[in-house]
């Protein structure tokens, strides 16, 4: 037997666990990057999917002699005028919503009273127990008043959405007005070998995300229209509103059909004191969200976006820890993107098929 095949056994092994390791630590910075620049991040991908959603209209305009910067600038103003009509909508429907908060604050206390009063209970028969397994002592721990640091955070997050609102319009322009600029210098960043199937990938890519984004859209107007209809027909007051926010709320996997009964729940206390009417919403409710997960979205997104439950599952647990509200959101495209680039890539096609299983 040769004795240099351990040594070469030996340095394989350690190449490889050296490898391993390299890679794990690029995944860690990776992960960190995106954590500390979140900010940049979830503004580049939301400008990133706006485009997506948004170049069909401008090529069709320049179909129709119009230039593209002058079509993409015409785009962006209308979406921009299209989101301050519905913000505005929105806020005369919240200033009477509020306005009649003090009618909702009443049976909303009672029954908050209610809760309170069976958790003090809890505690009290628990801490009947409590100082008979530590001896009759009881050890007090006082914390600070978290006022400050819930101040602290609530300024973050509306200077990250201000960051976002003010950028994602610019961004948004240059990436319509610059797309064959920006794909030509994009395609020579590669080998001349490669660049079929680069732009094979990036194909795909625009299609997943472009169907992503209409489908999720076309559904959405769907569970608002549906649940707007359902809360006027039963004489909920501030149907539209409520609607609006169940439906979007609906759009969540999982967890959506439950966060959708919330304001609903709220609306409902002034009009309902008996436990009838809320089961019977929290039963529409849920219905529409199957039909919505195993109709609407299969229909409409699935036919491009081939994802397993549990990768989706996976996704919104990972991409909410790490970014939140925007992180669930931006869960499937980010997923869907990856699955995509793994399915074009020598060695990577694996994990493309146990995504897509």
């Amino acid at each position: 037997m040769d004795t240099q095949t351990p040594i070469i056994t030996v340095a394989n092994a350690t190449v490889r666990a050296s490898s391993t390791s390299a890679r794990i630590i690029a995944a860690g910075i990776v992960v960190a990057f995106c954590y500390w620049a979140s900010s940049v991040i979830v503004t580049l991908l939301v400008a990133v999917l706006l485009a997506y959603f948004l170049d069909p209209i401008v090529s069709w305009l320049e179909n129709l002699r119009v230039p593209r910067a002058l079509g993409s600038f015409l785009i962006v103003i209308v979406s921009l005028a299209a989101v301050g009509l519905v913000a505005w909508i929105l806020i005369d429907r919240l200033d009477l919503f509020f306005a009649d908060w003090p009618k909702f604050r009443a049976p909303l206390r009672s029954f908050t009273d209610a809760i309170q009063k069976h958790i003090e209970g809890f505690e009290a028969r628990v801490s009947e127990i409590t100082p008979a397994e530590h001896g009759g002592k009881v050890e007090l721990v006082t914390e600070s008043h978290p006022f400050r640091s819930v101040v602290f955070e609530q300024l973050s997050s509306v200077y990250s959405v201000l960051f976002a609102f003010t950028f994602v319009p610019f961004l948004l322009f240059f990436m319509l007005a610059a797309k064959r600029q920006v794909w030509h210098a994009t395609m020579q960043l590669f080998p001349a070998s490669e660049r079929t199937q680069v732009r094979d990938t990036l194909d795909d890519v625009s299609g997943v995300l472009r169907s992503y984004v209409v489908g999720t859209l076309l559904v959405g107007v769907i569970l608002v229209v549906l649940s707007w209809l359902f809360f006027w027909a039963i004489g909920l007051e501030f149907a539209f509103l409520t609607g609006l926010v169940c439906g979007l709320l609906n759009l969540v996997p999982y967890l959506g059909v439950v966060l959708s009964w919330v304001p609903a729940t709220l609306v409902g206390l002034k009009q309902y004191h008996t436990i009838g009417p809320f089961l019977g919403i929290f039963a529409v409710l849920t219905f529409l969200h199957v039909i919505a997960a195993n109709l609407l979205f299969p229909a409409m997104v699935g036919r491009r976006v081939h994802l397993n439950a549990l990768a989706v599952t996976i996704a919104f647990l990972f991409w909410g820890w790490l970014w939140g509200a925007a992180g669930l959101i931006l869960a499937i495209p980010i997923t869907a993107t990856i699955k995509v680039i793994c399915d074009h890539v020598d060695g990577w096609q694996p994990v493309g098929r146990w995504l897509g299983a």
